[in-house]
């Protein structure tokens, strides 16, 4: 029989009770959250449940919004067909409600860790993330910084206040280089859905940066290895088709509540991403360009130390004369670093023009 929620009954309840009936054992309940780090007032006569609500704190956010203006691969691009953080996030976040959907997972769990996991990301994608990394005492790391986005920098320092299950799948979902399937499962995000995100990460971007650089014309079809393609597929919906059946059926197939791929899928999606390092990422167009964006994030970060921010308003650029003397060093550092991985690419090459680039003398 079809669930249809009931008028006079709260609808929060009984989505609960649906979840409890139609979910896997193994998904993320609502009303098994680990709750928030400020607890809030239910609203009883709210139709959203806790995760449905992270989602739509995400989505409304400005730092989401600012992802349509920050690079994927290809810095400030300016074709229209051109992947930006804010489509990645978008096909990741497709790819993995479809594994979600197949495993009975929770569905917007899954959705608001994918939305919400790349909002700590830096102009300049990884050349901008590798410089503050460089450049802060602390470090940076951009899936940390994520986290301290939803947790102190949104909503006007007070932060979305999001549940343990969303944060936990945020600072959870990177991997870098590193083994797409770890070994220590302690770096893993508590949930199955957070772990889904982690993966359709990599399925969407070994993907889509592939097409990227067939359309830039960085690759042609023929330079994807035999073997690679023996596994995908040809084609783009094809590749991204047969990974995410191939960890559905693996996954149920198990049924012990981790994810699975085969051996022959987990080859090929890792020797794709090894191809893409060493003909894409590292390629020396691309990789002098990241070179260039690295040298205007420097001389930001050297000049805000020194001067104080600089802050848009309307067509002006200010001077925000309260940081121009730093309470302390660590302050000064704090608050540049987060003032920089916030702006999206054009912003940042706009201040780096007002501030660095002669403008011509049109007084008469």
């Amino acid at each position: 029989m079809a669930f249809v929620p009931k008028i006079g009954t709260s609808i929060k309840r009984q989505l609960e009770e649906h979840e409890a009936v139609c979910l896997s054992p193994y998904a993320a309940l609502n009303k098994q959250s680990r709750g928030r780090q400020i607890e809030e007032k239910e609203d009883i006569s709210d139709i959203r449940l806790p995760f449905q609500r992270d989602r739509d704190r995400i989505v409304h956010s400005k730092t989401f919004r600012r992802l349509k203006h920050k690079t994927q691969v290809f810095l400030a691009p300016t074709g229209d067909h051109y992947r930006t953080r804010l489509t990645h996030v978008l096909e990741v976040s497709q790819i993995a409600r479809t594994i979600g959907a197949a495993l009975c997972l929770n569905e917007p769990l899954t959705e608001a860790i994918a939305l919400g996991h790349d909002l700590g990301h830096t102009p300049f994608g990884h050349a901008g993330e590798a410089t503050l990394n460089e450049l802060h005492p602390g470090g940076f790391r951009h899936y940390v910084h994520s986290l301290r986005v939803v947790d102190r920098l949104e909503n006007g320092g007070k932060g979305l206040n999001l549940t343990f299950e969303v944060r936990n799948g945020i600072v959870r979902h990177s991997k870098g280089n590193s083994d797409i399937i770890p070994k220590n499962k302690g770096h893993l995000a508590a949930t199955l859905e957070g772990q889904v995100v982690r993966l359709a990460d990599i399925i969407a971007y070994v993907n889509h940066d592939l097409d990227d650089a067939l359309r830039a014309g960085l690759l042609r079809e023929g330079d994807l290895p035999d073997g690679i393609k023996k596994v995908v597929g040809e084609r783009h919906s094809q590749r991204i088709g047969t990974m995410v059946r191939d960890l559905i059926v693996e996954t149920l197939q198990a049924d012990d509540g981790q994810l699975h791929i085969s051996d022959a899928m987990l080859g090929a999606i890792s020797d794709l991403r090894a191809f893409l390092y060493q003909n894409v990422y590292r390629y020396y167009r691309v990789h002098n360009e990241f070179e260039k964006a690295q040298r205007i994030i420097r001389d930001l970060y050297g000049y805000f130390l020194e001067n104080g921010l600089v802050r848009r308003r309307g067509r002006e650029w200010i001077a925000d004369g309260k940081n121009v003397l730093w309470e302390d060093e660590q302050r000064a550092h704090r608050q540049v670093c987060d003032f920089i991985a916030g702006m999206t690419d054009r912003y940042a090459l706009d201040l780096y023009e007002h501030l660095f680039l002669p403008k011509p003398w049109s007084m008469r």
